[in-house]
């Protein structure tokens, strides 16, 4: 089974949005096998967004990363990466559809609620980031 990443940015979190998230991808028939509330450091944040250290928007990625608690939770499922992606929507909430995660709760393009790994190789990497093997769960999800 493939496993992904979520994270519940501060924006997320501050409405009070986390458990509507979770819920909608667990409403797809992911399994939840772990969730964890953090405030990310700079270098945590600088680590997970290192793919973007070029781009313009790094420092304020960074900044807004760590401006408030978020919450990281891995899913398990078929084809679970490209599920959450789809679930999420565009990255710029202006250019997703209403139904998606971003379009019905993302602000703008830098407030957008949720991110969401792009490969299950990229997947691998950010759930080794955020937790470790004890951390998640194995269990028999009934529906």
């Amino acid at each position: 089974m493939e496993k992904s990443l979520i994270l519940v940015k501060p924006d997320g979190v501050e409405r009070g949005l986390t458990g509507s998230i979770i819920n909608r991808l667990e409403d797809l028939g992911l399994k939840l096998i772990a969730v964890r509330m953090l405030q990310a450091d700079r270098e945590l944040a600088e680590h997970h967004y290192a793919v973007h250290r070029d781009k313009p928007f790094f420092v304020d990625l960074v900044n807004y990363i760590t401006s408030s608690p978020i919450v990281a939770a891995v899913f398990e499922g078929e084809d679970a990466v490209s599920r959450i992606r789809k679930a999420c929507g565009a990255t710029d909430p202006a250019k997703s559809e209403k139904g998606t995660i971003r379009g019905d709760f993302g602000l703008d393009i830098g407030r957008n609620t949720i991110h969401a790994s792009d490969s299950p190789e990229t997947a691998a990497v950010e759930v080794d980031t955020f937790f470790n093997a004890e951390d998640m769960f194995n269990y028999t999800r009934l529906t």
